[in-house]
């Protein structure tokens, strides 16, 4: 439970503070870094102050990336690290604190497109891949030629596919390569026909062609964390793909490759337990989980109306990446539901380390809204903006009067019949928190002020005037941890 809920009391006292090391040999700096590019990206637009967000496991080659930009271009760089949420989002509010022109974004990106207009340009970085292995591990896991099949691969890997593609379509003519959904040059015009976007990639299908017809061969990964569960792009993919069609992945250094029908069955079981538990909910959190990409305001307020118009109660939660410690102090909440870009909303969590469950925005549109689709015939979004009005895949609210509020639901979890919503949802902006009273009272509903009046401990009783007086007398010396009469263990 301590390493569970804290730390342990000498973890502090421990860790070693400092600068990281130099990652990448000094030669491959310009390959991997792509500072060619990045050079052309800063000159043409002109900037003068420009911020490079790194993530936490490459803030060794930062400084020195740093500096040999601003040799080049004779700009000044600022150097953003440890974001506030994840770092495969765009940090525009970092970017803006320093006044920068233009971001400069290294390493995986969930490539959301953020709330503020910035110029933005996108390192992926350039994994070598084993194109031999792969091909020969495509063609024993693809032994009909004439299936319809997608290239996918991790952002590392993406610059390979085309060569791969290559080895690939002498004999495979139904081949698509995906690519990904990076933003277009500033004054560019869009490709025609404009590709599918989907899962953060760009499909180009043919004309009368759907992605749903394709099994996928996913180039990623590596032997040394063979459990795919962890890694939320790959996530993503698996949720979302069409459940009957192939789906294989292959780790791009040994061409080791393994089918991930498997996973894709436990990813969507662990999803179908998450709505049950949504639907059982009485008291949702609702945990911001990003301020940097666009419409999270339209989305956060689109959750709280599904909550309302299920007769649930939600409360919104800024608290920066959330944690065991911090979910735990808020033991009123029955599920919460983490609003973050793709990536963040599938972030693997460890096993058993919440006090409540984590649910995606998809999870409790699904819970919420009786119109949405049952369980198979409805996709898995892993992006919240594809549950706003203007997406193909919004499904509003049925309206007030429509018979789906009040079709009987048993729960899964529990095996009772659930009750149905007590109120519809409402055109009124106003504040809800009063319910009339028969005797014409108003009350505050508040179901943490009902569950605090259920505890048998409500906290410390002042006892006003029932206290003896006493004087001063010295306290305690040190701290917390280690106080001077408690000796040294």
């Amino acid at each position: 439970m301590e390493s569970t809920f804290s730390s342990p009391a000498d973890a502090s006292l421990q860790r070693e503070a400092g600068a990281a090391g130099l990652l990448t040999p000094l030669a491959d700096l310009d390959r991997v870094y792509e500072l060619e590019r990045v050079v052309g990206f800063i000159r043409d637009l002109g900037c003068q102050r420009v911020a490079l967000q790194f993530p936490d496991q490459l803030l060794g080659d930062s400084g020195v990336v740093a500096a040999r930009l601003e040799e080049t271009t004779e700009s000044k760089m600022f150097i953003l690290g440890d974001t506030a949420y994840g770092s495969c989002c765009v940090d525009v509010l970092g970017a803006e604190q320093a006044g920068a022109q233009a971001l400069v974004h290294f390493g995986p990106a969930c490539l959301s497109p953020p709330a503020r207009p910035l110029p933005v340009a996108f390192v992926l970085g350039q994994r070598p891949v084993a194109l031999e292995l792969c091909a020969k591990a495509f063609e024993a896991q693809n032994p009909d030629p004439t299936a319809p099949v997608v290239l996918l691969s991790e952002p590392a890997c993406a610059h390979a596919l085309e060569a791969l593609a290559t080895r690939l379509r002498p004999r495979y003519l139904d081949l698509l390569v995906s690519s990904p959904a990076l933003p277009l040059p500033v004054g560019s015009l869009n490709p025609e026909p404009e590709p599918l976007e989907r899962f953060g990639r760009l499909f180009p299908l043919v004309p009368g062609r759907c992605l749903e017809e394709y099994g996928a061969f996913y180039v990623g990964g590596s032997e040394s964390s063979p459990n795919s569960d962890l890694d939320p792009d790959l996530s993503r993919l698996l949720l979302g793909w069409a459940p009957g069609r192939r789906f294989s992945s292959c780790c791009p250094d040994t061409g080791q490759t393994q089918d991930e029908g498997a996973r894709a069955g436990r990813l969507r079981a662990r999803r179908h337990y998450l709505i049950e538990r949504a639907r059982d909910a009485r008291v949702v959190g609702l945990l911001v989980g990003t301020l940097g990409v666009a419409r999270h305001r339209e989305a956060l307020a689109h959750l709280r109306n599904l909550t309302q118009a299920a007769g649930k109660r939600s409360y919104v939660l800024a608290l920066g990446r959330p944690t065991p410690p911090k979910l735990a102090n808020f033991p009123e909440v029955d599920v919460f539901v983490l609003l973050a870009c793709p990536l963040g909303a599938l972030a693997p969590w460890p096993s058993g380390s919440f006090f409540r469950p984590v649910l995606a925005p998809c999870e409790l549109e699904a819970a919420c809204n009786p119109a949405w689709p049952p369980p198979g015939l409805a996709p898995h979004l892993t992006h919240y903006a594809d549950l706003l009005p203007g997406s193909p895949f919004h499904v509003p609210l049925p309206p007030p009067e429509s018979e789906l509020w009040d079709t009987p639901d048993v729960s899964l979890i529990t095996g009772e019949l659930r009750p149905p919503p007590t109120w519809k949802p409402s055109s009124n902006s106003g504040c809800s928190a009063l319910t009339l009273r028969p005797q014409l009272e108003l009350a505050e509903s508040s179901p943490a002020a009902l569950f605090l009046s259920s505890r048998s401990w409500q906290g410390l009783q002042p006892h006003l005037g029932q206290t003896p007086v006493k004087g001063a007398v010295s306290g305690r010396r040190g701290i917390a941890i280690a106080y001077e009469d408690e000796g040294s263990s």
